[in-house]
């Protein structure tokens, strides 16, 4: 087992010379703070709004979707025809992330700009940028949407998914939910932890290239490399997938908040739940900023109870007033 966090990586990082500036804590009017808490239902908008009464029905020929389980006639190499897959799920699940996206955004600019209430950095270090530069960073990175959207959309079209996905009948069920977020974000910390601990060699050829950010910004999401997304996004999804037999509303929403969560934590800047989510034990943005500040510690990305078993959470306000900013309660 190979100690690779002796090793820290470069910054590399635009204004990280730009030296430690002190920042108040600002507190958050409770009206912007619960205004900057929708942006969850927000992210859900796509699979929400077609599930409420179930509008879906109203919206789509009934011949375009399938109530009940379907299972993909497989060909002999292993694949169904294109052609006999009905894809409204797979372009649903799609536009959920994409909108879900866009609000997530929408909420960050307005965050950056002080529009949501005061702003508290997690780390001391003023990190600066030009917000269409990040943008575009973000949705340009082939680790992220290319590679997930390829995955998607393979793994729907040749017929690989479980038969329940397939399946739009029962609307969203928040236990599957659940279960696949807590499963999904369980082996993606084994995977993770894996990453870090099993060989220099590993570390180098998957996980290095992303800790480069040792002070991330939202856009760092997805960074990283193509070995470290199958890794600890693609491996972890094909396991959840046939573990959890959830339908296609269930399996959208998971889709969407992980995706975002997974943006969210890496945000310069505290939000206003995070508070709550870290008393829930829940991955919040100061959570990640240790493991990217200090590298053994929280390998868990949505939630922080895989490493209170395995004794390597690090909780953020230890660090407060010392690598980060005071208060971050």
């Amino acid at each position: 087992m190979a100690v690779l966090e002796a090793e820290r990586p470069a910054q590399g990082e635009k204004g990280a010379a730009m030296g430690m500036h002190k920042v108040e804590a600002v507190g958050d009017p409770w009206p912007l703070a619960i205004l900057a808490c929708l942006v969850w239902p927000a992210i859900c908008t796509v699979p929400l709004s077609l599930t409420f009464e179930t509008a879906y029905r109203y919206v789509f020929p009934a011949s375009w979707y399938d109530e009940a389980p379907v299972i993909p006639e497989l060909g002999p190499y292993g694949v169904a025809d294109p052609r006999s897959i009905k894809p409204l799920g797979l372009v649903l699940g799609l536009l959920a992330v994409v909108v879900g996206q866009f609000f997530m955004i929408c909420y960050h600019f307005l965050r950056r700009g002080s529009r949501l209430g005061g702003l508290k950095r997690v780390q001391p270090q003023v990190r600066d940028y030009d917000f269409s530069e990040g943008l575009q960073t973000h949705l340009s990175n082939p680790e992220g949407f290319v590679l997930l959207g390829g995955y998607l959309i393979g793994t729907w079209m040749l017929g690989w998914m479980p038969s329940s996905y397939y399946s739009f009948a029962g609307g969203i069920s928040w236990k599957h939910v659940a279960a696949q977020l807590l499963l999904q974000d369980m082996i993606q910390c084994f995977m993770h932890l894996g990453e870090h601990k099993i060989s220099t060699w590993v570390y180098q050829n998957s996980h290095k290239p992303h800790h480069r950010f040792t002070n991330p910004r939202v856009f760092d999401a997805f960074d990283g490399s193509l070995v470290d997304t199958i890794c600890m996004i693609l491996i972890p999804l094909v396991l959840t997938a046939r573990l959890v037999p959830a339908n296609v509303w269930s399996y959208m929403t998971f889709g969407t908040l992980y995706a975002n969560w997974l943006v969210l934590i890496h945000s310069e800047f505290v939000h206003p739940w995070d508070t709550l989510f870290r008393k829930l034990g829940f991955g919040t943005a100061a959570d990640h900023h240790v493991h990217h500040k200090l590298f053994i510690y929280n390998y868990g990305h949505l939630f922080m109870y895989w490493d209170k078993v395995l004794g390597t959470y690090r909780d953020p306000c230890s660090l407060a007033g010392k690598q980060f900013n005071k208060d971050l309660r």
